[in-house]
């Protein structure tokens, strides 16, 4: 009983529309049928790769026996930033030190050991070229891992606070905190 209920539910015959009361009222129409005189626009290879129908919908049997999966949560690049509504917090440096990059990349990458405002003691990465700032500089943390770096998932700011800007920046300043350079005048 329950099963022909539930057949009946998900049947294709289930799913057509149903003809309102004024339109079989109406009389026929009659629809010419003709062949197309332009080609498809479209290869059956490529209609084939983007098609139209919608997946099936799981059966009760399915729902039943749990075979729907929930989406996992996403989580926040920068999770001591995601708890507060502002872009950047201050910190007060405790450690400089530096990190190697993960496999295909070599060098030294400066970092810093930063306690946030809110409390949170962070790893940050130092952008640019050179920096000037040592165990107890105030400094800026804005979020934003540095991609070859595992476990550094924050950055300074360049040019606030006790963060220098990078002296010899050229192209990218806003980046850095650097000024544009003056313009030497002859005479």
């Amino acid at each position: 009983m329950v099963g022909s209920i539930v057949r009946s539910l998900f049947s294709p015959a289930a799913r057509r529309p149903l003809l309102s009361a004024t339109s079989s009222l109406l009389p026929p129409t009659r629809i010419l049928l003709t062949k197309p005189t332009t080609p498809s626009p479209i290869p059956t290879a490529a209609a084939a790769a983007f098609s139209t129908t919608a997946p099936r919908p799981a059966t009760l049997n399915q729902v039943l026996r749990g075979i729907r999966k929930g989406k996992r949560a996403r989580h926040a690049v920068s999770p001591a930033l995601a708890n507060t509504s502002s872009p950047a917090l201050k910190g007060v440096c405790l450690r400089v030190g530096v990190v190697r990059p993960k496999k295909p990349n070599s060098g030294e990458r400066k970092t810093a050991r930063v306690k946030l405002s809110s409390g949170a003691v962070i790893t940050a990465y130092i952008p640019g070229e050179g920096h000037n700032i040592q165990q107890h500089s105030v400094v800026l943390v804005r979020g934003g891992r540095a991609q070859d770096c595992p476990g550094v998932r924050y950055h300074l700011v360049r040019g606030a606070l006790d963060l220098a800007g990078v002296g010899t920046r050229a192209t990218s300043r806003s980046k850095y905190g650097t000024k544009k350079p003056k313009k030497a005048t002859i005479g």
